[in-house]
């Protein structure tokens, strides 16, 4: 790989924005609580598997979010992949409001996370690392339990939710 000059980029972050919303990713809403009770839950896309051994994943919290201190004292969080009927669900955890939780079915998770009913997916973790990524926290958690419920997922592609839509099964190969 060749080395490029490490100055400052010189782009709209807007565009760069657009650019990165090429890349269609599935919703989460992940959930976590203190050991005092306190708990909340953010909406974010920005979740990805790091290693199967050890089994690892990551997902990126905005360092302005207000749960920061929350997801800072808890020791255990559940990443909870959304179906694709769950938009109101996404963007109910997504607002600012004094119980996110309100009218949700969940079930408490290791940890006291809260694992969230219904969801195409659920990953308990203890939290293993928080890393500082620029304007967001790199949280890296090491997945306890986890249910899949072979469910579709939701997925966000520039600005907007959008379905999976099926195609016959085709092998993928590596390159």
């Amino acid at each position: 790989m060749t080395q490029k000059n490490c100055t400052e980029p010189s782009f709209d972050s807007r565009m760069l924005r657009r650019a990165l919303g090429n890349f269609a990713t599935g919703v989460t809403i992940v959930t976590a609580s203190t050991p005092a009770g306190e708990r909340t839950g953010v909406t974010a896309n920005s979740f990805n598997s790091v290693s199967l051994d050890p089994p690892l994943i990551l997902w990126s919290l905005d360092k302005r979010s207000g749960s920061c201190a929350i997801f800072e004292q808890a020791s255990h969080f559940a990443v909870n992949t959304l179906a694709a009927d769950q938009i109101e669900l996404s963007n109910q955890f997504a607002r600012s409001h004094a119980d996110k939780f309100a009218g949700v079915a969940w079930r408490p998770g290791v940890g006291g996370c809260c694992v969230l009913e219904g969801c195409a997916a659920s990953l308990e973790c203890a939290k293993q690392q928080i890393i500082d990524g620029g304007d967001h926290w790199i949280m890296i958690g090491r997945v306890l339990e986890f249910e899949d419920r072979r469910l579709a997922p939701l997925l966000y592609h520039q600005g907007a939710y959008s379905m999976v839509s099926p195609r016959p099964h085709e092998m993928c190969h590596e390159r």
